[in-house]
């Protein structure tokens, strides 16, 4: 069928050619590793043992390299797009430090999983954002999500009728979770999920060289949420170090803060799933677990909301009367957290000139939730696509100028924060 649709058209079955490749190739692996890998163990024995004897020599070699293939990289960066990119670059060096500083052993950092961690997430910043093959990869990654959640509309058309996006959280973003759990149930029935998290953590494992208890939780993480991720480890939680147990907390923080993507994911799958094999009889009957699930998730999504919201509005308004006082009326949660978290968002790689709204977003997601935080990006975002131009006469137009926005789309404000300005 493969071969047939090549023939047909292969731009066409480009993506199903590529997906039968790499289905192919993990099998064979699986097959390969799981008869011959003593055999492999045993033949590379003698490289691991001339590597171990030589790798004090050989570490500092790789970190001399590395130190000078980064000052050439960012000189020549700099040269070439000017020197907002060293900004972004203190600042992760600023955040790194401020870790070593609040570090309770700050002499016994294990460096291998820092750098490893910043440089594979620089590399996929290089591959993504500064090739043309990664861009259109990622790019055509992200329809395909946003095309196969667009098939929630049909479920949430049925039910709540023609006129459901007037609702547009409640009957057009929540219905997503449900198709979302049903789909996840449906993979842990069939053991993907179960495969899938386990190659992810052993990559984590190889290149990190973390435990297994953190890898897993890490791998995990990308699929679930922090709350359920953990629970894949449960036996082994009450004998883990602080350390590991801060990898897990600091894991799950992380990804639900990558995008409402991920958000939406994070409360998307059951926790019983995560702990053994599904229990289910049949597709539809995991299907059925997964989409049944999901409704006390969905509930505690809502309320959440209703009563995050309700309590900020409450407390503008307490600052807005506390403000009246000395004839600043408009003070609020907002005003607060954008001058607090300002400097950050600039040394995240944000125009000074944004700095200030981007603020108020990173407040929002620190002191309530991040769908709240989402929602008013939302509001930012439409007053975008109503603006003009992102330059005019040559002048870029920034977010703290005038609103309606003239500077970020979503996708620009989800990546330029650390290291697209890096790469």
């Amino acid at each position: 069928m493969v071969i047939a649709a090549c023939i047909l058209n292969f731009r066409r079955a480009l993506a199903l050619f590529i997906l039968t490749v790499l289905a192919i190739f993990f099998i064979c692996w699986d097959f390969f590793i799981a008869r011959y890998e003593s055999r492999i163990a045993e033949l590379l024995s003698p490289l691991g043992r001339f590597l171990k004897a030589q790798w004090f020599w050989l570490k500092w070699i790789v970190w001399i390299i590395l130190i000078v293939a980064v000052v050439c990289w960012l000189i020549f960066d700099t040269a070439k797009q000017g020197t907002n990119q060293l900004i972004s670059f203190g600042g992760l060096l600023m955040y790194i430090l401020l870790m070593l500083i609040f570090s309770k052993y700050p002499t016994k950092v294990v460096w291998r999983p820092v750098i490893w961690g910043i440089a594979m997430q620089f590399v996929l910043g290089l591959i993504t954002l500064r090739t043309k093959v990664g861009f259109d990869a990622f790019n055509w990654l992200g329809n395909q999500v946003q095309i196969f959640l667009g098939y929630t509309d049909a479920g949430a058309k049925f039910v709540f009728g023609e006129k459901y996006t007037d609702h547009f959280f409640a009957f057009k973003v929540l219905p997503i979770i449900i198709f979302f759990s049903t789909v996840m149930s449906v993979l842990y029935h069939v053991g993907f999920m179960q495969w899938l998290i386990k190659k992810v953590g052993w990559i984590m494992q190889i290149t990190l060289q973390t435990s297994p208890v953190e890898s897993l939780v890490a791998a995990g993480n990308i699929f679930v949420g922090m709350s359920e991720s953990p629970l894949m480890v449960k036996p082994y939680l009450p004998y883990v170090t602080k350390s590991e147990l801060h990898a897990i907390m600091t894991a799950g923080f992380a990804t639900i803060a990558g995008s409402v993507l991920g958000a939406y994911i994070s409360f998307g799958v059951s926790a019983s799933h995560l702990l053994t094999a599904s229990e289910a009889r049949n597709l539809l009957e995991a299907a059925s677990q997964g989409a049944s699930a999901a409704i006390p998730l969905v509930a505690n999504i809502a309320v959440n909301l209703i009563a995050f919201l309700a309590l900020l509005a409450f407390f503008n308004a307490v600052l807005s009367w506390l403000g009246n006082m000395f004839d600043y009326p408009q003070l609020s949660f907002e005003i607060i957290c954008s001058y607090l978290f300002m400097p950050l968002s600039f040394m995240m790689g944000v125009d000074w000139e944004d700095s200030f709204i981007v603020g108020g977003l990173l407040g929002y997601k620190t002191f309530f939730n991040e769908f709240v935080a989402y929602e008013h990006l939302a509001n930012l975002i439409k007053l975008r696509k109503k603006g003009g131009q992102m330059y005019i006469n040559g002048m870029k137009q920034y977010l703290s100028v005038s609103i309606p926005l003239q500077l970020f789309t979503i996708h620009q404000i989800l990546h330029r924060f650390l290291f697209s300005r890096l790469s």
